[in-house]
């Protein structure tokens, strides 16, 4: 039952990890916006967690950045809301999580 428990709790922990790189990734696209020849940077979240659960390693270690098109730039001035609630969503799921293992705990009792 521990092993479950800590595979959940870990493929949570690497997706709030993902979550939140991304979300520095888009800051800094928004920041760099003016700058001559910057190169908008994205995270492709769906390949980088699976690759992270694959190899069971941390995700900030394995994280891959993608150039896209300098004219990406504005529309992701948009894009953090979607990253922060996603990142909000990933918290959500992880406390519903253990408070569903709690349960389990306590009605064993």
């Amino acid at each position: 039952m521990l092993d479950k428990l800590d595979a959940a709790l870990r493929f949570q922990q690497e997706a709030l990890n993902l979550r939140a790189q991304r979300q520095e990734v888009l800051a800094a696209n928004i920041a760099n916006a003016d700058t001559l020849g910057y190169q908008a940077r994205d995270i492709d979240f769906a390949s980088e967690l699976k690759k992270v659960m694959q190899r069971g390693r941390d995700a900030t270690s394995v994280v891959a950045l993608t150039m896209t098109s300098t004219q990406h730039i504005p529309a992701q001035a948009l894009t953090p809301p979607t990253a922060e609630l996603q990142y909000q969503m990933s918290l959500s799921a992880l406390s519903g999580q253990i408070k569903g293992m709690m349960n389990v705990l306590q009605s064993g009792n």
